[in-house]
Protein backbone atom coordinates (compact mmCIF):
# COMPACT_ATOMS: atom_id res chain seq x y z
CA UNK A 1 0.00 0.00 0.00
CA UNK A 2 2.91 2.29 0.66
CA UNK A 3 4.09 2.01 -2.95
CA UNK A 4 0.58 2.66 -4.31
CA UNK A 5 0.33 5.94 -2.37
CA UNK A 6 3.64 7.09 -3.79
CA UNK A 7 2.41 6.77 -7.40
CA UNK A 8 -1.17 7.95 -6.89
CA UNK A 9 -0.26 11.29 -5.25
CA UNK A 10 1.54 12.74 -8.33
CA UNK A 11 -1.35 11.53 -10.49
CA UNK A 12 -3.88 13.35 -8.31
CA UNK A 13 -1.78 16.53 -8.42
CA UNK A 14 -1.61 16.33 -12.24
CA UNK A 15 -5.36 15.79 -12.54
CA UNK A 16 -6.02 18.68 -10.17
CA UNK A 17 -3.77 20.99 -12.19
CA UNK A 18 -5.44 19.96 -15.43
CA UNK A 19 -8.87 20.49 -13.90
CA UNK A 20 -7.92 23.96 -12.61
CA UNK A 21 -6.57 24.99 -16.00
CA UNK A 22 -9.75 23.91 -17.75
CA UNK A 23 -11.86 25.71 -15.19
CA UNK A 24 -9.81 28.91 -15.63
CA UNK A 25 -10.23 28.78 -19.43
CA UNK A 26 -13.95 28.27 -19.05
CA UNK A 27 -14.23 31.19 -16.68
CA UNK A 28 -12.24 33.61 -18.86
CA UNK A 29 -13.96 32.75 -22.15
CA UNK A 30 -16.53 35.40 -23.14
CA UNK A 31 -19.37 33.45 -24.69
CA UNK A 32 -21.07 36.68 -25.72
CA UNK A 33 -18.11 37.74 -27.89
CA UNK A 34 -17.94 36.10 -31.33
CA UNK A 35 -14.72 34.25 -32.09
CA UNK A 36 -15.08 35.02 -35.80
CA UNK A 37 -16.42 38.01 -37.71
CA UNK A 38 -18.85 37.20 -40.56
CA UNK A 39 -18.04 38.45 -44.04
CA UNK A 40 -21.23 40.54 -44.11
CA UNK A 41 -20.20 42.54 -41.04
CA UNK A 42 -16.72 43.19 -42.43
CA UNK A 43 -18.32 44.17 -45.75
CA UNK A 44 -20.52 46.73 -44.01
CA UNK A 45 -17.52 48.23 -42.22
CA UNK A 46 -15.57 48.58 -45.46
CA UNK A 47 -18.54 50.27 -47.13
CA UNK A 48 -18.70 52.87 -44.39
CA UNK A 49 -14.94 53.41 -44.53
CA UNK A 50 -14.96 54.22 -48.25
CA UNK A 51 -17.47 57.06 -47.96
CA UNK A 52 -16.04 60.49 -48.81
CA UNK A 53 -18.42 62.92 -47.12
CA UNK A 54 -18.90 66.71 -47.30
CA UNK A 55 -17.83 69.19 -44.60
CA UNK A 56 -14.24 67.99 -44.91
CA UNK A 57 -11.08 69.35 -46.49
CA UNK A 58 -11.54 67.73 -49.94
CA UNK A 59 -14.27 70.24 -50.79
CA UNK A 60 -11.82 73.03 -49.90
CA UNK A 61 -9.08 71.45 -52.03
CA UNK A 62 -11.69 71.17 -54.82
CA UNK A 63 -12.36 74.92 -54.36
CA UNK A 64 -16.07 74.42 -53.83
CA UNK A 65 -16.55 75.66 -50.29
CA UNK A 66 -14.09 77.75 -48.23
CA UNK A 67 -13.40 78.49 -44.59
CA UNK A 68 -13.67 82.14 -43.64
CA UNK A 69 -12.93 81.72 -39.93
CA UNK A 70 -9.58 80.23 -38.91
CA UNK A 71 -10.91 78.72 -35.68
CA UNK A 72 -12.56 76.03 -37.79
CA UNK A 73 -10.01 75.71 -40.59
CA UNK A 74 -8.29 77.41 -43.49
CA UNK A 75 -7.91 77.09 -47.25
CA UNK A 76 -4.19 76.38 -47.43
CA UNK A 77 -2.68 73.74 -49.68
CA UNK A 78 -0.06 72.83 -47.09
CA UNK A 79 -0.78 69.14 -47.50
CA UNK A 80 0.11 66.68 -44.79
CA UNK A 81 -0.20 62.91 -44.98
CA UNK A 82 -2.59 61.28 -47.44
CA UNK A 83 -5.19 58.66 -46.63
CA UNK A 84 -4.07 55.44 -44.97
CA UNK A 85 -6.46 52.66 -45.97
CA UNK A 86 -4.29 49.71 -44.99
CA UNK A 87 -6.41 48.78 -41.97
CA UNK A 88 -9.51 48.86 -44.19
CA UNK A 89 -7.70 46.72 -46.75
CA UNK A 90 -6.86 44.19 -44.04
CA UNK A 91 -10.58 44.00 -43.34
CA UNK A 92 -11.19 43.42 -47.06
CA UNK A 93 -8.79 40.46 -46.92
CA UNK A 94 -10.48 39.20 -43.75
CA UNK A 95 -13.87 39.54 -45.47
CA UNK A 96 -12.68 37.38 -48.37
CA UNK A 97 -11.32 34.75 -45.96
CA UNK A 98 -14.49 34.74 -43.88
CA UNK A 99 -16.61 34.26 -47.01
CA UNK A 100 -14.47 31.32 -48.13
CA UNK A 101 -14.74 29.77 -44.65
CA UNK A 102 -18.52 30.03 -44.56
CA UNK A 103 -19.55 28.40 -47.80
CA UNK A 104 -18.23 30.79 -50.43
CA UNK A 105 -16.81 29.16 -53.55
CA UNK A 106 -13.52 30.25 -55.13
CA UNK A 107 -15.57 32.86 -57.00
CA UNK A 108 -18.14 34.40 -54.67
CA UNK A 109 -19.74 37.84 -54.23
CA UNK A 110 -17.43 38.92 -51.41
CA UNK A 111 -14.34 37.92 -53.37
CA UNK A 112 -15.65 39.86 -56.38
CA UNK A 113 -16.42 43.08 -54.50
CA UNK A 114 -13.13 42.60 -52.65
CA UNK A 115 -11.32 43.16 -55.93
CA UNK A 116 -13.28 46.38 -56.40
CA UNK A 117 -12.28 47.57 -52.93
CA UNK A 118 -8.61 46.78 -53.49
CA UNK A 119 -8.62 48.69 -56.77
CA UNK A 120 -10.50 51.59 -55.16
CA UNK A 121 -8.34 52.00 -52.06
CA UNK A 122 -4.91 51.28 -53.54
CA UNK A 123 -5.49 53.53 -56.57
CA UNK A 124 -6.83 56.36 -54.41
CA UNK A 125 -3.80 56.28 -52.11
CA UNK A 126 -1.53 56.23 -55.14
CA UNK A 127 -3.33 59.16 -56.77
CA UNK A 128 -2.82 61.11 -53.57
CA UNK A 129 0.83 60.22 -52.90
CA UNK A 130 2.53 58.37 -55.79
CA UNK A 131 4.32 55.04 -55.27
CA UNK A 132 2.90 53.07 -52.33
CA UNK A 133 3.34 49.64 -50.71
CA UNK A 134 0.97 47.20 -52.40
CA UNK A 135 2.29 43.77 -53.37
CA UNK A 136 4.09 43.28 -50.03
CA UNK A 137 1.47 45.06 -47.94
CA UNK A 138 -1.15 43.31 -45.77
CA UNK A 139 1.19 40.39 -44.99
CA UNK A 140 1.43 41.04 -41.25
CA UNK A 141 4.53 39.64 -39.57
CA UNK A 142 5.76 38.29 -42.89
CA UNK A 143 6.36 41.80 -44.21
CA UNK A 144 6.69 44.47 -41.54
CA UNK A 145 8.58 46.78 -43.90
CA UNK A 146 6.91 46.38 -47.31
CA UNK A 147 8.63 47.69 -50.43
CA UNK A 148 6.91 50.38 -52.46
CA UNK A 149 5.29 49.51 -55.78
CA UNK A 150 5.54 52.08 -58.54
CA UNK A 151 2.47 54.11 -59.33
CA UNK A 152 2.36 52.45 -62.73
CA UNK A 153 2.31 49.00 -61.10
CA UNK A 154 -0.50 50.10 -58.77
CA UNK A 155 -2.59 51.32 -61.69
CA UNK A 156 -1.90 48.22 -63.81
CA UNK A 157 -2.92 45.97 -60.91
CA UNK A 158 -6.00 48.06 -60.06
CA UNK A 159 -7.25 47.88 -63.64
CA UNK A 160 -6.59 44.12 -63.65
CA UNK A 161 -8.58 43.68 -60.41
CA UNK A 162 -11.51 45.53 -61.97
CA UNK A 163 -11.37 43.43 -65.14
CA UNK A 164 -11.40 40.29 -63.00
CA UNK A 165 -14.18 41.61 -60.75
CA UNK A 166 -16.36 42.27 -63.80
CA UNK A 167 -15.78 38.72 -65.07
CA UNK A 168 -16.54 37.21 -61.66
CA UNK A 169 -19.74 39.21 -61.32
CA UNK A 170 -20.88 38.21 -64.80
CA UNK A 171 -20.48 34.57 -63.79
CA UNK A 172 -22.28 35.02 -60.46
CA UNK A 173 -25.17 37.02 -61.91
CA UNK A 174 -25.72 34.41 -64.63
CA UNK A 175 -25.57 31.55 -62.11
CA UNK A 176 -26.09 32.69 -58.49
CA UNK A 177 -25.50 29.18 -57.13
CA UNK A 178 -21.95 29.26 -58.54
CA UNK A 179 -20.92 31.38 -55.54
CA UNK A 180 -21.28 28.46 -53.16
CA UNK A 181 -23.70 28.00 -50.29
CA UNK A 182 -24.15 29.46 -46.85
CA UNK A 183 -23.29 32.93 -45.58
CA UNK A 184 -20.22 33.29 -47.76
CA UNK A 185 -22.19 32.92 -50.97
CA UNK A 186 -24.53 35.91 -50.70
CA UNK A 187 -23.98 39.59 -49.95
CA UNK A 188 -25.61 41.04 -46.84
CA UNK A 189 -25.53 44.39 -44.98
CA UNK A 190 -25.00 46.37 -48.20
CA UNK A 191 -25.79 50.03 -47.44
CA UNK A 192 -25.16 51.14 -51.04
CA UNK A 193 -26.90 48.72 -53.37
CA UNK A 194 -29.04 46.52 -51.16
CA UNK A 195 -26.93 43.43 -52.00
CA UNK A 196 -27.58 43.79 -55.74
CA UNK A 197 -24.48 42.43 -57.49
CA UNK A 198 -25.63 43.73 -60.89
CA UNK A 199 -25.42 47.28 -59.49
CA UNK A 200 -21.94 46.60 -58.16
CA UNK A 201 -20.85 45.41 -61.60
CA UNK A 202 -21.81 48.80 -63.05
CA UNK A 203 -19.83 50.57 -60.33
CA UNK A 204 -16.82 48.35 -61.11
CA UNK A 205 -16.82 49.44 -64.73
CA UNK A 206 -17.50 53.09 -63.90
CA UNK A 207 -14.47 53.07 -61.59
CA UNK A 208 -12.38 51.52 -64.33
CA UNK A 209 -13.36 54.33 -66.70
CA UNK A 210 -12.47 56.87 -64.01
CA UNK A 211 -8.99 55.39 -63.61
CA UNK A 212 -8.42 55.21 -67.36
CA UNK A 213 -9.31 58.89 -67.68
CA UNK A 214 -6.90 59.68 -64.85
CA UNK A 215 -4.24 58.01 -67.02
CA UNK A 216 -4.82 60.41 -69.92
CA UNK A 217 -1.15 61.41 -69.96
CA UNK A 218 -0.07 57.76 -70.34
CA UNK A 219 -1.78 56.74 -73.57
CA UNK A 220 1.57 55.87 -75.15
CA UNK A 221 2.32 53.25 -72.49
CA UNK A 222 1.88 49.83 -74.11
CA UNK A 223 1.53 48.05 -70.75
CA UNK A 224 -1.51 50.15 -69.89
CA UNK A 225 -3.03 50.39 -73.37
CA UNK A 226 -5.40 53.05 -72.08
CA UNK A 227 -7.31 53.76 -75.31
CA UNK A 228 -7.92 50.08 -76.11
CA UNK A 229 -9.11 49.33 -72.56
CA UNK A 230 -11.41 52.34 -72.68
CA UNK A 231 -12.88 51.37 -76.07
CA UNK A 232 -13.43 47.76 -75.00
CA UNK A 233 -15.64 48.94 -72.12
CA UNK A 234 -17.58 51.66 -73.92
CA UNK A 235 -18.19 49.63 -77.08
CA UNK A 236 -19.19 46.37 -75.38
CA UNK A 237 -21.98 47.07 -72.85
CA UNK A 238 -23.12 43.45 -72.76
CA UNK A 239 -19.72 42.43 -71.37
CA UNK A 240 -19.12 45.59 -69.37
CA UNK A 241 -22.47 46.92 -68.07
CA UNK A 242 -22.39 50.60 -67.18
CA UNK A 243 -24.63 52.91 -65.17
CA UNK A 244 -27.68 53.97 -67.15
CA UNK A 245 -29.20 56.54 -64.79
CA UNK A 246 -28.81 58.16 -61.39
CA UNK A 247 -30.52 55.10 -59.90
CA UNK A 248 -27.21 53.28 -60.39
CA UNK A 249 -25.16 55.79 -58.36
CA UNK A 250 -22.85 54.36 -55.75
CA UNK A 251 -23.99 56.75 -53.04
CA UNK A 252 -24.02 57.08 -49.28
CA UNK A 253 -27.54 57.71 -47.97
CA UNK A 254 -28.19 59.33 -44.61
CA UNK A 255 -30.81 58.12 -42.15
CA UNK A 256 -31.85 59.24 -38.68
CA UNK A 257 -30.92 58.74 -35.97
CA UNK A 258 -27.92 56.58 -36.83
CA UNK A 259 -26.07 58.88 -39.23
CA UNK A 260 -26.78 62.51 -40.03
CA UNK A 261 -25.87 64.46 -43.13
CA UNK A 262 -22.64 66.34 -42.24
CA UNK A 263 -24.41 69.71 -42.69
CA UNK A 264 -27.47 69.63 -40.46
CA UNK A 265 -29.44 71.77 -37.97
CA UNK A 266 -27.16 70.71 -35.10
CA UNK A 267 -23.97 72.17 -36.61
CA UNK A 268 -25.50 75.05 -38.54
CA UNK A 269 -24.05 77.57 -36.06
CA UNK A 270 -20.55 76.17 -36.50
CA UNK A 271 -20.37 75.94 -40.27
CA UNK A 272 -23.41 77.61 -41.83
CA UNK A 273 -21.71 81.00 -41.90
CA UNK A 274 -18.13 79.99 -41.04
CA UNK A 275 -17.68 78.78 -44.59
CA UNK A 276 -18.80 80.29 -47.87
CA UNK A 277 -18.83 79.29 -51.51
CA UNK A 278 -15.81 79.64 -53.75
CA UNK A 279 -15.60 81.88 -56.80
CA UNK A 280 -14.15 78.94 -58.73
CA UNK A 281 -17.51 77.18 -58.45
CA UNK A 282 -19.97 80.09 -58.30
CA UNK A 283 -18.40 82.09 -61.14
CA UNK A 284 -18.60 79.11 -63.46
CA UNK A 285 -22.30 78.67 -62.71
CA UNK A 286 -23.17 82.35 -63.13
CA UNK A 287 -21.10 82.66 -66.31
CA UNK A 288 -23.13 79.80 -67.80
CA UNK A 289 -26.43 81.09 -66.35
CA UNK A 290 -26.78 77.69 -64.74
CA UNK A 291 -29.97 77.13 -62.68
CA UNK A 292 -28.14 74.78 -60.35
CA UNK A 293 -26.77 77.84 -58.55
CA UNK A 294 -30.28 78.50 -57.16
CA UNK A 295 -30.29 75.08 -55.51
CA UNK A 296 -26.75 74.90 -54.16
CA UNK A 297 -26.16 78.52 -53.09
CA UNK A 298 -27.89 81.66 -51.84
CA UNK A 299 -27.52 85.20 -53.18
CA UNK A 300 -25.16 87.59 -51.46
CA UNK A 301 -27.25 89.59 -49.05
CA UNK A 302 -25.06 92.62 -49.71
CA UNK A 303 -25.89 92.37 -53.42
CA UNK A 304 -29.61 92.04 -52.69
CA UNK A 305 -30.07 94.42 -49.74
CA UNK A 306 -27.49 97.11 -50.48
CA UNK A 307 -26.89 96.92 -54.21
CA UNK A 308 -30.60 96.24 -54.80
CA UNK A 309 -30.12 93.31 -57.16
CA UNK A 310 -32.82 90.70 -57.56
CA UNK A 311 -32.29 87.52 -55.49
CA UNK A 312 -32.71 85.55 -58.72
CA UNK A 313 -30.22 87.64 -60.71
CA UNK A 314 -27.15 85.55 -61.49
CA UNK A 315 -25.09 88.63 -60.61
CA UNK A 316 -26.32 88.32 -57.02
CA UNK A 317 -24.36 85.10 -56.54
CA UNK A 318 -20.78 85.82 -55.52
CA UNK A 319 -18.11 83.38 -54.34
CA UNK A 320 -14.85 84.21 -52.59
CA UNK A 321 -11.47 83.87 -54.24
CA UNK A 322 -9.75 80.89 -52.61
CA UNK A 323 -6.48 82.83 -52.55
CA UNK A 324 -7.92 85.69 -50.55
CA UNK A 325 -6.31 86.41 -47.20
CA UNK A 326 -8.42 84.71 -44.54
CA UNK A 327 -8.91 87.87 -42.49
CA UNK A 328 -10.21 89.69 -45.57
CA UNK A 329 -12.53 86.79 -46.37
CA UNK A 330 -13.79 86.78 -42.80
CA UNK A 331 -14.64 90.49 -42.94
CA UNK A 332 -16.32 90.19 -46.35
CA UNK A 333 -18.29 87.16 -45.25
CA UNK A 334 -19.42 89.03 -42.13
CA UNK A 335 -20.62 91.85 -44.39
CA UNK A 336 -22.64 89.27 -46.35
CA UNK A 337 -20.70 89.97 -49.54
CA UNK A 338 -20.46 86.27 -50.44
CA UNK A 339 -22.97 83.58 -51.24
CA UNK A 340 -23.38 80.97 -48.56
CA UNK A 341 -24.32 77.41 -49.29
CA UNK A 342 -28.08 76.97 -49.72
CA UNK A 343 -29.35 76.36 -46.22
CA UNK A 344 -32.70 74.92 -47.28
CA UNK A 345 -31.06 72.26 -49.43
CA UNK A 346 -28.21 71.35 -47.10
CA UNK A 347 -29.01 72.37 -43.51
CA UNK A 348 -32.76 72.15 -42.97
CA UNK A 349 -32.86 68.39 -42.35
CA UNK A 350 -30.69 65.69 -40.80
CA UNK A 351 -30.68 63.54 -43.93
CA UNK A 352 -29.69 66.05 -46.62
CA UNK A 353 -28.91 64.61 -50.03
CA UNK A 354 -27.11 61.29 -50.68
CA UNK A 355 -23.37 61.71 -51.19
CA UNK A 356 -22.31 60.17 -54.49
CA UNK A 357 -19.03 58.25 -54.47
CA UNK A 358 -19.11 57.09 -58.10
CA UNK A 359 -22.02 58.33 -60.17
CA UNK A 360 -23.79 58.17 -63.48
CA UNK A 361 -23.18 61.85 -64.36
CA UNK A 362 -19.43 61.48 -63.82
CA UNK A 363 -19.39 58.30 -65.87
CA UNK A 364 -21.07 60.08 -68.78
CA UNK A 365 -18.56 62.93 -68.67
CA UNK A 366 -15.68 60.42 -68.51
CA UNK A 367 -16.99 58.65 -71.60
CA UNK A 368 -17.40 61.99 -73.37
CA UNK A 369 -13.81 62.86 -72.48
CA UNK A 370 -12.46 59.58 -73.80
CA UNK A 371 -14.34 59.93 -77.07
CA UNK A 372 -13.21 63.55 -77.37
CA UNK A 373 -9.63 62.33 -76.99
CA UNK A 374 -10.16 59.76 -79.74
CA UNK A 375 -10.03 56.66 -77.57
CA UNK A 376 -13.33 55.24 -78.80
CA UNK A 377 -15.95 55.81 -81.45
CA UNK A 378 -19.22 57.47 -80.52
CA UNK A 379 -20.90 60.82 -80.09
CA UNK A 380 -19.25 62.72 -77.24
CA UNK A 381 -22.08 65.26 -77.29
CA UNK A 382 -24.64 62.57 -76.39
CA UNK A 383 -22.74 61.56 -73.25
CA UNK A 384 -21.97 65.19 -72.39
CA UNK A 385 -25.68 66.14 -72.56
CA UNK A 386 -26.63 63.08 -70.51
CA UNK A 387 -24.17 64.06 -67.80
CA UNK A 388 -25.60 67.58 -67.53
CA UNK A 389 -29.18 66.29 -67.48
CA UNK A 390 -28.39 63.74 -64.79
CA UNK A 391 -26.82 66.39 -62.59
CA UNK A 392 -29.77 68.75 -62.96
CA UNK A 393 -32.26 65.94 -62.35
CA UNK A 394 -30.42 65.10 -59.15
CA UNK A 395 -31.16 68.62 -57.92
CA UNK A 396 -34.83 68.39 -58.90
CA UNK A 397 -34.49 70.77 -61.84
CA UNK A 398 -36.92 69.82 -64.64
CA UNK A 399 -35.98 69.73 -68.32
CA UNK A 400 -38.69 72.27 -69.01
CA UNK A 401 -40.81 73.79 -66.30
CA UNK A 402 -40.81 75.58 -62.96
CA UNK A 403 -38.92 74.73 -59.79
CA UNK A 404 -38.90 76.59 -56.49
CA UNK A 405 -35.73 78.16 -55.11
CA UNK A 406 -35.56 78.70 -51.35
CA UNK A 407 -33.26 81.30 -49.79
CA UNK A 408 -32.80 81.73 -46.05
CA UNK A 409 -34.46 84.88 -44.77
CA UNK A 410 -32.10 87.35 -43.05
CA UNK A 411 -32.58 87.47 -39.29
CA UNK A 412 -34.04 83.98 -39.04
CA UNK A 413 -32.66 81.67 -36.42
CA UNK A 414 -34.15 78.26 -37.20
CA UNK A 415 -33.13 76.56 -40.44
CA UNK A 416 -35.71 73.81 -39.99
CA UNK A 417 -38.77 76.05 -40.39
CA UNK A 418 -40.07 76.61 -43.91
CA UNK A 419 -41.42 79.97 -42.81
CA UNK A 420 -37.85 81.21 -42.48
CA UNK A 421 -37.22 80.92 -46.21
CA UNK A 422 -38.23 83.15 -49.10
CA UNK A 423 -39.21 81.17 -52.18
CA UNK A 424 -38.97 82.08 -55.86
CA UNK A 425 -40.29 80.38 -58.98
CA UNK A 426 -37.46 79.65 -61.40
CA UNK A 427 -38.09 78.72 -65.03
CA UNK A 428 -35.92 75.90 -66.29
CA UNK A 429 -35.44 74.89 -69.92
CA UNK A 430 -32.68 72.42 -70.57
CA UNK A 431 -32.61 72.94 -74.31
CA UNK A 432 -32.32 76.71 -73.90
CA UNK A 433 -29.52 76.20 -71.37
CA UNK A 434 -27.70 73.75 -73.63
CA UNK A 435 -28.10 75.98 -76.70
CA UNK A 436 -25.87 78.65 -75.16
CA UNK A 437 -22.55 78.85 -76.99
CA UNK A 438 -20.68 78.53 -73.70
CA UNK A 439 -22.47 75.27 -72.93
CA UNK A 440 -23.14 73.50 -76.24
CA UNK A 441 -20.62 70.79 -77.04
CA UNK A 442 -17.91 71.43 -79.60
CA UNK A 443 -15.22 69.11 -80.88
CA UNK A 444 -11.56 69.44 -80.01
CA UNK A 445 -10.00 71.20 -77.05
CA UNK A 446 -12.95 73.58 -76.61
CA UNK A 447 -15.26 70.60 -76.20
CA UNK A 448 -12.88 68.95 -73.75
CA UNK A 449 -12.86 72.08 -71.60
CA UNK A 450 -16.66 72.13 -71.55
CA UNK A 451 -16.80 68.47 -70.53
CA UNK A 452 -14.41 69.10 -67.65
CA UNK A 453 -16.26 72.23 -66.54
CA UNK A 454 -19.60 70.42 -66.43
CA UNK A 455 -18.06 67.49 -64.62
CA UNK A 456 -16.72 69.93 -62.01
CA UNK A 457 -20.17 71.45 -61.54
CA UNK A 458 -21.77 68.01 -61.23
CA UNK A 459 -19.36 66.83 -58.53
CA UNK A 460 -20.12 69.65 -56.06
CA UNK A 461 -20.07 68.05 -52.60
CA UNK A 462 -19.59 64.60 -54.15
CA UNK A 463 -16.77 62.12 -54.87
CA UNK A 464 -14.16 63.51 -52.51
CA UNK A 465 -10.95 64.61 -54.23
CA UNK A 466 -12.02 63.70 -57.75
CA UNK A 467 -12.37 67.34 -58.86
CA UNK A 468 -8.94 68.14 -57.41
CA UNK A 469 -7.45 65.19 -59.30
CA UNK A 470 -9.09 66.40 -62.52
CA UNK A 471 -7.80 69.96 -62.06
CA UNK A 472 -4.32 68.64 -61.30
CA UNK A 473 -4.38 66.59 -64.50
CA UNK A 474 -6.00 69.12 -66.85
CA UNK A 475 -5.97 72.61 -65.31
CA UNK A 476 -9.77 72.80 -65.66
CA UNK A 477 -11.41 74.68 -64.16
CA UNK A 478 -8.90 77.36 -63.25
CA UNK A 479 -8.11 77.18 -59.53
CA UNK A 480 -7.11 80.48 -57.93
CA UNK A 481 -4.25 81.01 -55.49
CA UNK A 482 -2.96 83.73 -53.23
CA UNK A 483 -1.97 84.32 -49.61
CA UNK A 484 -4.95 82.32 -48.41
CA UNK A 485 -3.94 79.13 -50.21
CA UNK A 486 -0.42 79.07 -48.74
CA UNK A 487 2.30 76.86 -50.26
CA UNK A 488 3.95 79.85 -51.95
CA UNK A 489 0.64 80.56 -53.73
CA UNK A 490 0.81 77.19 -55.49
CA UNK A 491 -1.73 74.37 -55.65
CA UNK A 492 -0.02 71.37 -54.06
CA UNK A 493 0.43 68.45 -56.45
CA UNK A 494 0.46 65.58 -53.97
CA UNK A 495 -0.01 64.59 -50.36
CA UNK A 496 2.87 63.50 -48.19
CA UNK A 497 3.18 59.92 -46.97
CA UNK A 498 1.63 59.11 -43.57
CA UNK A 499 4.13 59.74 -40.76
CA UNK A 500 4.08 56.04 -39.81
CA UNK A 501 5.95 55.27 -43.05
CA UNK A 502 8.77 57.59 -42.05
CA UNK A 503 9.15 55.94 -38.64
CA UNK A 504 8.26 52.29 -39.29
CA UNK A 505 9.27 51.71 -42.92
CA UNK A 506 12.18 54.11 -43.10
CA UNK A 507 14.40 52.37 -45.65
CA UNK A 508 11.68 51.82 -48.23
CA UNK A 509 10.17 55.23 -47.54
CA UNK A 510 13.49 56.92 -48.33
CA UNK A 511 13.97 54.80 -51.43
CA UNK A 512 10.55 55.82 -52.71
CA UNK A 513 11.28 59.50 -52.12
CA UNK A 514 14.64 59.26 -53.85
CA UNK A 515 13.24 57.52 -56.92
CA UNK A 516 10.36 59.97 -57.31
CA UNK A 517 11.05 63.35 -55.73
CA UNK A 518 14.80 63.76 -55.26
CA UNK A 519 14.68 62.47 -51.70
CA UNK A 520 12.06 64.93 -50.42
CA UNK A 521 8.48 64.23 -49.39
CA UNK A 522 7.57 67.20 -51.57
CA UNK A 523 3.93 68.27 -51.88
CA UNK A 524 4.90 70.01 -55.13
CA UNK A 525 6.62 66.94 -56.57
CA UNK A 526 5.32 65.65 -59.91
CA UNK A 527 4.26 62.02 -59.64
CA UNK A 528 4.52 59.58 -62.54
CA UNK A 529 0.85 59.79 -63.60
CA UNK A 530 1.22 63.53 -64.25
CA UNK A 531 4.47 63.39 -66.21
Amino acid sequence: MKNIKIYILPLLILLAATSCKKSFDDLTENNNKPSTVPASLLFNGVLNSMADLPEKMPEVYDQYYLYNYDYYGNNRYDFGGGDDYYTVLKNVAAMETAAANTGGAAVNPYEAVGKFFKAYFFSKMSLEMGDIPMSQALQGLNSLEPAYDTQKAVMVQSLAWLESANADMTQLIANPTAGGSGEGAALANDIYYGNDLSKWQKAVNALRLRLLVQLSKKTADADLNVAAQFASIVNNPSKYPLMISGDDNLQYTYVTPSNFYPSNPNNFGQSGSRKNTSATYISLLTQLKDPRVFVTAEPSRDAVDNLKKSPTDFASFIGADAGEDLSTMYNNAGAQKYSFINRKHYYSTFTGEPTIQIGYAEEQFNIAEGINRGWATGDAATYYRAGIKASMTGYGIPDNGIFIAYFYRPGSTDVTKSSNYDNYSITANFEAYYAQSLVQYAAGSAGLTKILQQKYIALFRHSGLESYFTYRRTGVPTFTTGPGTGNGTRIAIRFQYPSVERTSNTTNYNKALQSQFGGNDDINGIMWILQ
